[in-house]
């Protein structure tokens, strides 16, 4: 099979490079771009060819489908039909903003963006680079995480560069992402609205707008509905465990000492440890889901077996929904 990735220089630019990156996305190029949740590997979403580079560039399964992001909610016509009004008052209260609400999808879509699926995961996402880069390429924009499928998940220009220089032309950089992990995804074509993936818009959250929300999340699925449902993801490459207690977290390093093992968690539990190597991921809830996968990828780089705290069952609603999410994945 001939390969679409064509070698080429990877340069990393700021603000001053985004008129390049929509020229390359109207040509049909992928570029790497910020938004508030992780780094997204990003095409036009009406470009067939452009978005299947997407997934050879990734290493990414055929049947796992891409958000589609768009830079305001007028732009939803063009990728869905059918928008029901919960969805337009999901958007109004969360958007732009980490929140990926899944419709209907027009039939103009190319069914490899939404991996066969007769519905679609839409976004506007609230870092203001991301949004002009899709209005000025004028189009919607299918993108994924910006990483090799299945590895950690990229928060920085740096982390995308070292996945990807040489394959992509251009990496947009606009600073670390300060959500950290990606957008809830929920699901409005089911007559009761579900979370198919948690994040920093919590169940709570959606209640509120909503009223009845069903949470999917848990359950692993055979034909993904949702990115990040059915693979393992975020994951370091060596091995990688997870662990709810200090006692539980302490055992674990003491048995494997041999293997040069670090502990990451909450900064409160730092003290509790002694001397054993330790990666804290901050003082509050927002802080660790902002700072988990900057530590994973430290981890995997500097030590050879990982024990994640696990936020304990009291600790678990809100945005440790999402978070606990993307341990249990990185870690199974």
């Amino acid at each position: 099979m001939t390969s679409n990735i064509k070698p080429c220089k990877t340069i990393v630019g700021g603000i001053d490079k985004i008129e390049d990156a929509a020229f390359l996305i109207k040509s049909g190029r992928v570029v790497a771009f910020p938004t508030e949740t992780v780094y997204g590997l990003g095409a036009n979403a009406f470009d067939s060819q452009a978005v299947a580079s997407i997934y050879e560039i990734k290493g990414r399964p055929q049947d796992n489908p891409f958000i589609v992001h768009i830079a305001d909610v007028d732009d939803l016509d063009r990728v869905a039909r059918c928008v029901p009004s919960a969805a337009i008052d999901l958007f109004e209260s969360f958007s732009p903003g980490p929140l990926t609400i899944v419709l209907k999808k027009r039939h103009e879509l190319p069914d490899v963006v939404t991996a066969g699926l007769d519905t679609v995961g839409i976004r506007i996402p609230a870092h203001i680079m991301a949004r002009q880069l899709i209005k000025l390429a004028g189009v919607p924009i299918a993108a994924p995480s910006a990483n090799i499928s299945g590895r950690i998940s990229p928060t920085s220009a740096m982390h995308v560069f070292e996945y990807f220089n040489g394959k992509i032309p251009l990496i947009l950089d606009g600073g670390e992402s300060q959500v950290g992990i990606e957008s809830t995804v929920l699901d409005l074509t089911k007559s009761v609205p579900i979370i198919l993936r948690p994040g920093s818009i919590t169940l709570g959250d959606l209640k509120e707008v909503l009223g009845d929300v069903f949470d999917n999340s848990s359950i692993e699925q055979n034909k993904p509905e949702s990115p990040g449902a059915k693979y393992r993801h975020y994951a370091p490459q060596c091995p990688a465990v997870c662990a709810k207690s200090i006692q539980s977290i302490i055992e674990i390093y003491d048995s494997n000492i041999d293997k040069c093992p670090v502990i990451i968690g909450a900064e409160h539990i730092k003290d509790k440890l002694g001397e054993r190597a330790f990666l804290s991921l901050g003082q509050t809830s927002n802080d660790h889901a902002r700072t988990l996968f900057s530590m994973l990828r430290r981890a995997e780089q500097h030590y050879q077996y990982i024990i994640v705290q696990y936020f304990d069952d009291d600790n678990a609603t809100g945005i440790y929904a999402g978070l606990n999410n993307r341990i249990i994945k990185a870690t199974r």
